[in-house]
């Protein structure tokens, strides 16, 4: 057998989607953020080519998602238990191991002991009953949205997040290359270094870079005066421009116009980013802060996935969360 996690753009039987379910956690941001997780999930099961898996966290979550989805076709709202939506994360990397589809489940310590809620350790094991899949545990530490994938056993990921002392305290990148070659496939690893500013996760790749196509990598270019990640970007487009994927061909890098300074609730930069986008069966769904910027890296996406319809959609209610589309997604592969 080989183990390998599919590419986003291979097919799906479904993709897991959080609806927002603690007015605790998200205050005066609830409805927008809730109306802008329907707004996801009406675009996936239409344009998109999806069923949707919509997993919520409460009964009061239960309800809203109910009242707002129940009449959508191809979404399934799922009664759940969770901390909060980030089910890149939280959830199981669904994986081949041949042809038999199996869910990995790893260790999650609230992104390095930030953020410890209930329920969250127990949202891979839900979404693999729910999926009717084995379930394989693994005992370190690795959030999904911190490793990106070509299906052919490139991993991307980022020093700042995998080899943080807050995850895997001692953590070489040797000893991380063989955690993920023998959890999820991997046989190679490309290394990039900080992610964005801000960024609560210590810099996941998903917000920094994204394999779009077999050795094809898109990332950011700065947009904007004063763009927080200007340097981040070109780190990490240089050090792609210099790698070879796991079959030792060069890298085309394709740079995407960044969202630029989003003001965060907090005061400073928040963690906005077009790499946050979501491939799903036939279309492509990217988050949008600014309608310039936004515009522009819609018109870039389009001409990376021609064969899929690519959207906007508004995001900042979400963002207010610490992440995006991507980040409250998982796809379950077919």
């Amino acid at each position: 057998m080989t183990l390998t996690v599919p590419a986003e753009w291979a097919p799906h039987r479904a993709m897991w989607l959080g609806f927002p379910s603690h007015a605790d956690l998200w205050e005066d941001d609830l409805a927008a953020a809730q109306a802008e997780v329907a707004a996801l999930a009406r675009a996936l099961a239409g344009p998109g080519g999806e069923r949707v898996r919509l997993l919520t966290g409460s009964p009061q979550g239960l309800e809203d998602a109910r009242r707002l989805l129940g009449d959508a076709d191809g979404v399934d709202i799922v009664p759940g238990a969770f901390g909060d939506i980030w089910l890149r994360d939280t959830g199981p990397i669904f994986a081949k191991d041949g042809d038999n589809l199996t869910a990995r489940a790893f260790r999650f310590n609230g992104w390095g002991g930030k953020y410890a809620l209930e329920h969250d350790d127990t949202v891979a094991t839900q979404i693999a009953q729910a999926a009717a899949v084995p379930l394989a545990a693994h005992g370190f530490i690795l959030e999904g949205g911190a490793v990106d994938h070509d299906g052919a056993g490139t991993v991307l990921t980022t020093g700042q997040c995998v080899l943080n002392p807050n995850r895997n305290p001692g953590w070489t990148e040797a000893e991380a290359e063989a955690a993920l070659a023998a959890s999820l496939g991997a046989r190679k690893v490309l290394w990039l270094g900080d992610g964005l500013a801000n960024d609560h996760t210590d810099g996941h790749v998903d917000n920094l870079a994204r394999f779009v196509a077999p050795g094809v990598v898109a990332c950011p270019v700065a947009w904007g005066r004063g763009d927080p990640n200007a340097q981040a970007y070109d780190d990490a487009a240089r050090r792609l421009g210099a790698m070879t994927d796991a079959t030792g061909a060069a890298l085309k890098v394709v740079r995407i116009p960044s969202p630029g300074w989003i003001d965060a609730a907090e005061g400073g930069a928040a963690p906005a980013s077009h790499m946050n986008f979501l491939i799903a069966n036939t279309a492509v769904i990217a988050p949008i802060y600014e309608p310039r910027p936004g515009e522009l890296a819609v018109q870039a996406l389009e001409t990376l996935f021609p064969g899929r319809k690519v959207i906007g959609l508004p995001s900042r209610a979400i963002l207010t969360g610490g992440g995006s589309f991507h980040c409250i997604t998982q796809q379950e592969p077919a």
